[in-house]
């Protein structure tokens, strides 16, 4: 992990192309997917290009408090050890504000033996998960969360149930990832099925499917909607994990706004994560579609939408309404501090983000003298968008430029490592 960061950064545009390498980081969605498969496997499982950031450092401490090993060989390797079962912790687990961590292990936790808390910080405590402790408890499993958030509080009984269990997994896909990662320690094959055909970024679950296969699991996707997991258990393995998609949509922002070429060592194409759609849009730029659907690359929006402020033409975001639930209202923010730059340059319509492009933008903006002060609500992906602002607008400034170490703690230094100058607050 890096060195403490200033308050805020101001980012100096380069004026050039941005060229070189970079290497994104693992995969967050995909690394604490394995370190919980690998938890719940027996034996031992080496993970390798795995992401090291708060969120999964927090999946692991989870894990080592349930009684699993978990080394760390090097930056980008876990290694995993377990009797195949969880034990009680012997206090709540805090997750502070990692989605996946939370709701995978909300489901994972029924499997143990005894009452865990489920909890995190102030942020994740506004964020919805009563569909999925609604799932469980109709599996027979006792769980509750008074506020319809974390704190979740599960009472196990070791049995994950049988049968088929219905979930309204409409704000988030991750509810039905955790429970398809719990329910091969059913006591007999399981159903997971969508109450309707709305589901938050159908992509990540396809992630989780394999994932679940790799750990020797054996799940059929009966339709659309509806999957069958077999009671098996898991295998202990090893398992590569690839780059971050959502952190690459950064790069290809970068490409797009200033004409370089950054090689990542990874095709856009061999992805498996949803997010590398935003790829096919953002070259596109400066004629990016007038209607963009961020349904299924949900992580990618506020990306995007950074970009589309100097698109020729106005651009529409549909289908992203969960972004509301996320580590912040990211519809809002991202309105919010695009109208910083200049105001009315993005507007709310009902669940829908309009961004009023200007190609001529930071040309405008180019003599302004007065910082303009991102506000980044402890969100990581608004604070990575928005220095992609700063790569043509001068005196953009990133508060709290920390909150990036979410999932990719060198953000900063490699901006630095491409040619780019920030100014440190002091």
């Amino acid at each position: 992990m890096p060195n403490a960061l200033p308050p805020a950064y101001t980012i100096v545009p380069p004026n050039r192309p941005l060229n070189g390498r970079v290497s994104p980081p693992g995969s967050k969605s995909i690394t604490n997917r394995a370190l919980l498969l690998a938890a719940l496997a027996r034996g031992t499982s080496r993970l390798t290009g795995a992401l090291k950031s708060k969120d999964t450092t927090l999946m692991a401490a989870a894990l080592r408090q349930m009684g699993v090993s978990v080394d760390e060989p090097d930056a980008t390797s876990f290694v995993v050890t377990s009797s195949g079962r969880l034990s009680a912790p012997d206090n709540a687990l805090f997750l502070g504000n990692a989605g996946t961590a939370t709701r995978f292990l909300t489901a994972a936790v029924a499997t143990i033996e005894g009452t865990v808390i489920v909890d995190g910080d102030e942020d994740m405590r506004l964020r919805p998960i009563r569909p999925l402790v609604e799932a469980l408890k109709s599996l027979g499993i006792a769980a509750d969360c008074p506020t319809g958030c974390p704190p979740v509080t599960v009472h196990g009984t070791g049995r994950f149930g049988q049968g088929r269990v219905e979930i309204d997994a409409s704000l988030s896909s991750q509810y039905v990832s955790a429970l398809l990662m719990a329910a091969p320690f059913g006591d007999g094959p399981i159903e997971i099925a969508l109450t309707g055909k709305d589901i938050g970024a159908r992509g990540y679950v396809d992630l989780t499917l394999a994932a679940m296969r790799a750990f020797g699991a054996t799940v059929e996707a009966r339709d659309d909607g509806s999957w069958l997991v077999q009671p098996t258990g898991y295998a202990a393995t090893d398992f590569h994990i690839e780059p971050d998609a959502s952190a690459a949509t950064y790069l290809w922002g970068m490409e797009a706004l200033t004409g370089g070429s950054i090689d990542m060592g990874v095709a856009a194409d061999a992805f498996t994560q949803p997010d590398a759609a935003a790829q096919a849009v953002l070259a596109q730029f400066p004629d990016m579609p007038a209607i963009i659907d961020g349904s299924q690359m949900q992580d990618a929006v506020p990306t995007i939408a950074v970009v589309a402020a100097f698109n020729n033409n106005p651009v529409r975001f549909v289908g992203i309404a969960n972004l509301r639930v996320k580590e912040t209202d990211r519809i809002r923010a991202v309105a919010n501090e695009l109208n910083r730059l200049r105001p009315g340059l993005a507007v709310e319509e009902g669940d829908d983000l309009v961004v009023h492009a200007d190609p001529h933008l930071a040309a405008s903006l180019a003599g302004r003298n007065s910082r303009i002060k991102i506000e980044t609500y402890h969100d990581h992906r608004i604070a990575m968008s928005f220095a992609l602002a700063g790569l043509l607008v001068p005196n953009v400034v990133i508060l709290d430029p920390s909150c990036t170490g979410k999932t990719w703690p060198e953000y900063w230094s490699m901006l630095e490592g491409l040619g780019v100058d920030l100014i440190p607050d002091r």
